[in-house]
C-alpha cells in the first residue's frame, strides 16, 4: 500500500521548538474578497471601496482582517490541527501590515507547549503561527491551541510545557498601516457618526441583526480558505462522530460577528489585535447567529491624535438575540447559546 498520502500530525508528533512551514501559499485575489462579502455581507467601508481606502492613505481597499486571519489559518490546519478534537483559543494575536488582493500568504508556526489529557488518548499542542506576504512582510501572528489525538494512547507523554501567555496586546505594540491619514476620514459613507470619544468602558452594544448559517455556505467558506479538516465538510465521517452531522469552522462565526459588529462599530476600520478567545460550542447549519459587543477600554495611542483604539469583547450566540446580552452565568460558565468569545482591539478615528 502506498504512503504517499498525509494523515497529518498526532499529539506525539509534536515537540516544543519544532518549527513547521505550510504548504500551500496563497494569493489573495478580488474573487476571495467578493466570495468573503457574499459569504458574510461584511460593510465596513475602507474593505468595499477603493476610493474610501485612498481618502485615508491606503493604496486600494486592503483585505477584510478575518479574511486574512482565516487564510492563515487555512494554511495550518493540515500540520497542526488536522487531527484535533476541538480548538480551544487563541492569545497575543497581532495584526501588522496591511493585506492587498495580488498579496500571496505563506505561513509557518512554532510549537511552544504541549500537556498531554489525563485520559492518555489525546493532548493540548500551542502553537505560535505568522503570516507573512511575499515580501517577507508580517500580516499578522498570533497564539492558539488546540487538543488533538493521539496515534497510540501507549505512546509516552513528552514533557509538559505550557506556556506563558500575554492578557492583551500592549497598546504601544498595536500597528497603525504606515501612510494612514484621518483628516479626510467621511462619516456619511462609512456609515456611522461615531468615533473614539463616543465609547465608553462598560458600554455594551447589541448589534441587533441575525444571520442564518446554511449549509452550503458553511462548507464553501472553509474550502476558501482551504481548511482541510474533515470535522467541517465529510458528512460522511461525520455521522459517526460527536455531534452526527458537520460542524461550522469556528473561523466563519468569528467572520459573521465581525460583519454583524458594523451595526454599532461601522467607523472602527481595522482590527490590530487578538488579545485572547475562544470557541466556546458549535454551530450547525440552520442556526441564526447574533452578535453584542461590550467596551472594555478606550485607549490612547502614544504620539496619534487622529486615532485610537478600542479594546472590545465580542460575543457571538446562536438562535438567541442580544438584547439582554448573554455572556455567563454566577458561576462564570458561559450561558446556553453562547458560540464565542473574543477579546480584540480595533483601531477607529477621534474627532479632531
Amino acid at each position: 500500500m502506498s504512503e504517499k498520502n498525509r494523515l497529518g500530525n498526532f499529539f506525539e508528533d509534536f515537540q516544543v521548538g519544532q518549527k513547521i512551514a505550510h504548504a500551500p501559499p496563497r494569493t489573495i485575489t478580488e474573487g476571495d474578497v467578493a466570495l468573503y462579502t457574499a459569504l458574510t455581507g461584511s460593510r465596513f467601508a475602507t474593505n468595499s471601496a477603493d476610493t474610501f481606502a485612498h481618502s485615508l492613505g491606503f493604496p486600494r481597499a486592503p483585505v477584510d482582517d478575518i479574511l486574512a486571519f482565516n487564510m492563515v489559518f487555512g494554511r495550518t490546519v493540515q500540520d497542526i490541527s488536522l487531527n484535533a478534537i476541538a480548538n480551544l483559543g487563541y492569545a497575543g494575536g497581532r495584526f501588522g501590515h496591511p493585506v492587498y488582493p495580488g498579496d500571496t500568504l505563506s505561513a509557518d508556526s512554532t510549537v511552544i507547549g504541549l500537556r498531554e489529557n489525563s485520559d492518555g488518548r489525546s493532548g493540548i499542542v500551542h502553537v505560535r503561527s505568522c503570516g507573512v506576504n511575499q515580501r517577507g512582510q508580517i500580516a499578522l501572528e498570533y497564539c492558539r491551541w488546540v487538543m488533538v489525538h493521539k496515534r497510540d494512547p501507549q505512546s509516552p507523554a513528552p514533557p509538559t510545557c505550557v506556556p506563558e501567555l500575554p492578557d492583551a496586546i500592549d497598546v504601544g505594540e498595536l500597528v497603525v498601516p504606515a501612510g494612514i491619514r484621518l483628516n479626510q476620514y467621511d462619516t456619511s459613507l462609512s456609515g456611522s457618526n461615531e468615533l473614539w470619544e463616543d465609547y465608553a468602558a462598560g458600554e455594551r452594544i447589541d448589534h441587533v441583526d441575525g444571520v442564518t448559517i446554511e449549509e452550503g455556505e458553511h462548507m464553501l467558506a472553509t474550502r476558501l480558505y482551504q481548511n482541510a479538516s474533515r470535522v467541517h465538510f465529510n458528512q460522511q465521517s461525520e455521522r459517526g462522530g460527536r455531534f452526527g452531522r458537520r460542524v461550522v469552522y469556528g473561523g466563519h462565526i468569528l467572520s459573521l460577528a465581525r460583519a454583524l459588529s458594523f451595526n454599532g462599530l461601522a467607523n472602527a476600520f481595522t482590527i490590530a489585535a487578538i488579545n485572547g478567545g475562544r470557541h466556546v460550542s458549535p454551530a450547525f447549519a440552520g442556526d441564526t447567529i447574533y452578535a453584542w459587543t461590550e467596551v472594555i477600554a478606550p485607549l490612547a495611542l502614544p504620539g496619534r491624535s487622529d486615532v485610537g483604539a478600542l479594546r472590545l469583547r465580542t460575543v457571538a450566540t446562536k438562535d438567541q438575540p442580544c438584547t439582554n446580552f448573554p455572556y455567563k452565568t454566577a458561576d462564570g460558565t458561559h450561558e446556553a447559546g453562547v458560540l464565542l468569545d473574543l477579546d480584540y482591539t480595533v483601531l477607529i478615528p477621534r474627532r479632531a
